[in-house]
């Protein structure tokens, strides 16, 4: 068993990115930026948009956080990204999720510029991910897909079970995967008799927020475990979806909780904002 150890391939792109900066800055004076929307106090939250200020500071962009009330209006978000769309030194945005129930978070991701879009979550990105276009992909599987890559673990023809359904994980995942030319089967909630399908994978992507979903006994041998879950446990310690200590005796990779896919979300967070700078900074030459 090999660890995918994503906290070290995130350290490499980091410095890679940092390098790309400094670049840009010399060639055009430009400075990548990144503007956060973050609203109420959930802990989870701060803690991510935390970790994504630090990671902007170690490479060089320049960053910003809207904090705003958990009682704040669908009007005053949306004048906050009509702001943010039409400010030429912000590259990316990024509205942190989940919003309030009073807010339609539809209706606010699709408000954010396509160009800005460095989570890849506004209905232009999204189809240009199913078409095969290029565009901007959801940070969390592009990070599985470049760990997988960085490993040289080749998806095409195998099959690929991804389980969770959800438009920031599970779909996007399925469609880098199908793009890779991948054979790929989603499942969820709803799905009858989930053992039957992971049975048969070669490559078992869970991400649904369920601690020890996946077991043993779902597995064949050699597989390879992608696990994206991030859970809290009784003890306190940070786990995946997946029964890692017997999980971990039976496939060929794995991805550890934490330090698996989690740091490489933030990497590519990155990685799509200086995409966006790049292309900013073309244009503005033309």
């Amino acid at each position: 068993m090999q660890l995918l150890d994503g906290k070290k391939l995130s350290k490499k792109i980091e410095l890679e990115i940092t390098k790309e900066v400094k670049e840009l800055k010399d060639t055009c004076g430009c400075t990548p930026g990144l503007a956060v929307v973050l609203v109420g106090q959930d802990p989870a939250s701060a803690a991510y948009v935390n970790m994504k200020k630090k990671a902007c500071d170690r490479v060089g962009f320049y960053s910003i956080t809207h904090d705003m009330p958990e009682t704040i209006s669908q009007e005053a978000i949306e004048k906050t990204i009509e702001m943010m769309n039409d400010n030429p030194n912000v590259d990316g945005i990024l509205i942190q999720l989940p919003l309030p129930s009073q807010i339609d978070t539809t209706k606010i991701l699709e408000l954010v510029a396509p160009e800005k879009d460095v989570d890849g979550f506004h209905p232009y990105n999204v189809g240009r991910l199913t078409t095969g276009l290029d565009g901007f992909v959801p940070c969390t599987p592009l990070g599985v897909m470049k760990l997988l890559k960085e490993y040289d673990i080749d998806v095409k023809g195998k099959n690929c079970v991804v389980v969770g359904a959800s438009n920031i994980v599970g779909k996007p995942m399925a469609a880098l995967l199908l793009n890779a030319d991948a054979t790929v089967e989603i499942c969820h909630i709803f799905t009858d008799d989930l053992k039957k399908h992971t049975l048969a994978a070669d490559i078992v992507l869970v991400g649904v927020g369920v601690i020890n979903l996946i077991k043993e006994d779902m597995l064949k041998d050699d597989v390879i475990i992608i696990d994206i879950g991030i859970n809290r446990a009784e003890n306190g310690k940070l786990v995946g979806d997946v029964d890692f200590a017997n999980v971990s005796q039976k496939c060929s990779y794995i991805t550890p909780v934490p330090g698996g896919v989690g740091p490489m979300t933030i990497a590519m967070l990155l990685k799509n904002t200086l995409k966006a700078a790049k292309i900013n900074a073309k244009e503005r030459q033309l």
